[in-house]
């Protein structure tokens, strides 16, 4: 795997050395960046605000103590169609999810690389600003919520820009996921349709499918695996099954 370390801007005076990248791992190298709200089809786009609304309503939590982009967070990573993509900063957990679905093995995986740092520095003046302001290389839902305290504040559809940001760890997933999201400013647009205009910004590394097996069981050897990445029993009964699924007798598609 090509090792893409670089040193953001807020390590340098540190001299550690930390990746620009952010990543996100798929079973299959066709597959683009398409969230699970564009897989609804119709007319998804208007469908998200019913969705988030009706997810905060009956979640049973007190929607008076999360920002709105919190709340995206939350639904997303709990599989709640919305305009949000998930990214992590692990090359490894981005390697799990390229390896998770066993059903795909006859299939190349992929790995897409996005250079946040670059990528934010394409962003309007007003959102360089605020990065500035807090002495940042990433967004996290405090600073957004501050600064625009609405989606229709943040996000102007007729811009065409993404940019990532940090969810709160109100979330055990979220935490081992070393996760975050990008989010587009409209519901329509594709993050592949943002990123390749700016082909220096971005990277995909294929895994051959003749591989994933023995990447999958090196993955299982190091701890990157459900149990960890989805704590509870969801996540440990997804791990046995795939565990102990047999190389020889793949499961049906």
């Amino acid at each position: 795997m090509e090792v893409l370390y670089n040193q953001s801007r807020a390590l340098k005076s540190i001299g550690r050395f930390r990746s620009d990248y952010v990543y996100r791992g798929l079973s299959d190298e066709k597959y683009i960046l398409d969230t699970v709200l564009m897989r609804l089809g119709g007319r998804y786009w208007q469908l998200e605000p019913h969705l988030i609304k009706n997810f905060i309503k009956y979640s049973g939590i007190d929607s008076s103590q999360h920002s709105i982009l919190t709340w995206f967070s939350v639904a997303r990573h709990h599989g709640l169609p919305t305009r949000l993509l998930d990214w992590t900063y692990s090359p490894l957990v981005a390697m799990h999810f390229a390896t998770q679905e066993i059903n795909r093995y006859d299939k190349d995986g992929v790995i897409w690389c996005v250079d946040y740092i670059k990528m934010h520095e394409l962003l309007p003046v007003r959102f360089q600003k605020l990065l500035r302001e807090e002495n940042a290389d990433i967004f996290t839902t405090e600073m957004l919520q501050r600064a625009y305290p609405t989606i229709e504040d943040l996000l102007k559809a007729d811009e065409n820009l993404a940019l990532f940001f940090e969810p709160p760890s109100m979330d055990q997933r979220i935490v081992n996921q070393f996760a975050l999201h990008s989010i587009t400013s409209s519901a329509k647009l594709r993050m592949v349709d943002v990123i390749s205009k700016h082909p220096e910004i971005y990277k995909r590394i294929i895994i051959p499918k003749e591989i994933k097996w023995e990447i999958r069981d090196k993955l299982d050897q190091s701890n990157i695996q459900e149990r960890v990445l989805f704590p509870g029993l969801d996540g440990l009964s997804m791990w046995l099954t795939r565990y102990y699924q047999s190389k020889n007798c793949p499961p049906e598609k």
